[in-house]
């Protein structure tokens, strides 16, 4: 009998590895296309998590990463025990909170307002107007703030001034910023959101409208009944993707934009340029590692709890 069973498992293995090779050489052209792509997330993703020793190590330049001497959690501890680290925890929380809620409603409602717009060309005209500055380093958009909130920048000297009210200090307080921010953040990333939720949109069976329409519907209920329901699946992923990112903030929106400025840290010191600024100019390796794994790891964590309550809701508008 033992004999017989034994018999069967190797016949049972010779068949899937018969059929391995026959499903690997039908799918040899995909899996050869698929095969750059494989590498590079190989050696651009996984590789370099080896790196992550550096975190629980007092690193130095001499002995590298493999000599160089274990420090344990000693690195984590300052990310905790410091006041400063506390205010970049919270800002990066509050302001990618913020963000989420701000850039989901706003790119929503644009996407169903430029998809009743029945003048395509025109339509397209806006979708490439607010698709631009997606492409624009912060860099170029900091001088283009300062042109604007500067001292002698044209709020102070045109607007302000043509309505009788003083000059604005904007770059020393921090007050204004914490509006500029979200502003600049919406302006600069609306239009790539927008082409993901009007491509759903688009994708929507057009019966349904006209069924819609028959049963006497108004457009503001096809809306609320038909596009919004059948963009919640998109809606939720986009969401989901932005959640799992919420511990890490746009480093030029926050130390280029403000032009790094002092008196302005309160509101804008997130952990990204907390890290920048405390570890990688000193030259603090260890303790940049940790931060960058903390980040990691807690997004990471995030995500699986935000993805665990959606599938509670709905499984098949879960990630995985």
């Amino acid at each position: 009998m033992a004999q017989s069973n034994t018999i069967e498992s190797v016949q049972v293995m010779k068949v899937r590895k018969i059929g391995f090779w026959r499903d690997f050489i039908k799918y040899r052209v995909f899996l050869t296309l698929m095969l750059p792509a494989l590498l590079i997330v190989i050696f651009n993703n996984y590789i370099p998590m080896f790196g992550v020793i550096v975190a629980f190590k007092n690193y130095n330049y001499i002995g590298g990463i493999l000599h160089s001497p274990w420090s344990g959690w000693e690195n984590f501890k300052y990310l905790v025990q410091t006041d400063e680290a506390w205010l970049a925890t919270r800002n990066t929380l509050t302001y990618n909170s913020l963000f989420i809620v701000i850039n989901t409603a706003t790119a929503v409602t644009v996407a169903i307002a430029l998809n009743e717009i029945r003048n395509r060309k025109l339509a397209k005209f806006f979708q490439s107007a607010m698709l631009f500055p997606y492409f624009l380093s912060f860099v170029a958009i900091s001088y283009l703030a300062y042109a604007l909130l500067g001292e002698n920048g044209f709020i102070n000297t045109g607007i302000l001034k043509m309505f009788g009210v003083d000059a604005i200090s904007w770059y020393s307080n921090p007050f204004y910023w914490k509006f500029i921010l979200p502003m600049t953040n919406l302006w600069k990333n609306i239009g790539y959101i927008v082409v993901v939720y009007l491509a759903s949109i688009t994708s929507i069976d057009g019966e349904y409208y006209e069924s819609a329409v028959i049963d006497g519907a108004s457009k503001w209920k096809q809306i609320r009944f038909i596009t919004i329901p059948l963009m919640r699946p998109v809606i939720i992923t986009m969401v989901l993707l932005q959640v799992s990112r919420i511990f890490n903030a746009d480093f030029g929106l926050f130390y280029q934009l403000p032009l790094n400025t002092g008196t302005l840290h309160n509101s804008t010191e997130v952990i990204d340029t907390f890290v920048f600024r405390n570890f990688l100019v000193s030259g603090n390796v260890g303790m940049s590692a940790a931060a960058g794994l903390y980040q990691a790891v807690v997004g990471f964590v995030v995500i699986l709890i935000t993805n665990s309550v959606v599938r509670k809701v709905n499984k098949e508008e879960a990630l995985f």
